[in-house]
């Protein structure tokens, strides 16, 4: 066919006007020719790759086993232990820090506050948010690269949020492995964020050496809201955005902390708690905060408690992990799935109780094996 034919435009009674042949339309991709290229993407390689990796600090090599860590495929976690008991000799020569707050408290301004204040002296930061996601959706907003623009651009640091998926437990050992992991990258202070409320404090509080808690002034009665657990936990209350016309009430908070810190039994580490104010926006009084926390870790590491704390967590994450295998072995038997629905119909028609119904199902479980 003639170019003329192709394109009226080119008729010679269209005078002063040319269109030239254009290019043959592009086949489109083949769902095949995708899930190669995904393959290729996700390709899992050997344990001695991804340990020397991260024994040498590369980043990417350790982000790739941090998502074996927290995948729930089988094959993903018999390789993800494999790399863990290798790097594990090489791991606990950090601080672990836990810090929870308020909503709207500023934990995020906070921590990259505090992370380029430490990088700034020359260490080496992992960030590690335990992310509760939605019961509804599954999905999580893993949004703290986002507001750490600062933190997650900096080469000694390193932000991983990690999301939950409605396990709470199950997200706590997997960050309790992504620390292992991180201190044998070479990162040597690591900051266990809480996002959500709840629980998950408890959590942070099981895996870190000091826990940071992070309040605000003037928002009603500052000892209303919070819990007495959590204010037993901590070691350090940082009543943050004490600025402009909020420095007199962050004083007033402060005075208020430490009085009812004195309620509380004496801490097994010999530390008195601490009650700080600070402006993660101005950066004031973030380097008085980090003096306590390395004022902390002298006197624990000369009383022997930084180590008996090191060691209860460890022994505490064996009968917990144990606790989830059960658990997860019991409700994804074959078995057991239809045998519970069974139970389930019984005791919503009042035939038997909730606490026999349970009492049978364990012992039929333990039949089986």
């Amino acid at each position: 066919m003639s170019e003329q034919n192709k394109h009226i435009e080119n008729n010679p009674e269209f005078k002063g006007l040319k269109v030239n042949e254009g290019i043959d339309h592009p086949g489109s991709f083949s769902d095949h020719s995708v899930k190669r290229f995904l393959q290729k993407q996700r390709k899992i390689l050997p344990v001695e790759e991804y340990v020397n990796g991260i024994l040498s600090g590369n980043i990417t090599l350790l982000s790739k086993a941090v998502t074996l860590v927290e995948s729930s495929k089988p094959d993903h976690q018999i390789i993800a232990q494999q790399i863990i008991a290798r790097c594990l000799p090489h791991a606990g020569k950090s601080i672990r820090v836990g810090i929870t707050g308020v909503p709207g408290v500023g934990k995020s301004t906070f921590i990259e506050a505090l992370g380029k204040y430490i990088t700034g002296m020359g260490g080496k930061l992992a960030v590690l948010a335990i992310d509760p996601s939605s019961e509804r959706t599954k999905g999580s907003i893993l949004g703290d690269k986002t507001r750490m623009e600062d933190l997650a651009g900096d080469k000694n640091a390193y932000i991983r949020p990690s999301p939950s998926a409605g396990s709470l437990g199950g997200v706590a050992r997997k960050t309790r492995e992504t620390i292992v992991l991180c201190e044998a990258a070479g990162f040597d202070h690591i900051f266990i964020e809480t996002v959500g409320v709840g629980q998950s404090e408890t959590a942070v509080h099981s895996m870190s050496d000091f826990f940071l808690l992070l309040m605000l002034a003037g928002a009603g009665d500052e000892l209303q809201g919070i819990k007495r657990g959590i204010m037993e936990m901590a070691d350090l209350i940082a009543i943050n955005k004490a600025d402009g016309n909020n420095r007199e009430k962050a004083q007033m908070a402060k005075q208020q902390y430490r009085n009812a810190l004195h309620l509380f039994p004496k801490k097994e580490s010999d530390w008195e708690p601490q009650v700080l104010t600070c402006s993660a926006l101005s950066k004031t009084g973030i380097n008085e905060i980090w003096d306590k926390i390395e004022a902390y870790r002298k006197l624990a590491v000369e009383n022997r408690y930084f180590f008996q704390r090191r060691h209860a967590q460890s022994t505490f994450w064996m009968h917990e992990t144990i606790q989830e295998q059960m658990k997860r072995a019991f409700y994804h038997h074959p078995e057991m799935k239809t045998k519970i629905k069974e139970f389930e119909q019984q005791v919503l028609s009042n035939k038997i109780s909730s606490f026999v119904a349970a009492a049978k199902l364990l012992e039929f479980y333990s039949g089986l094996k």
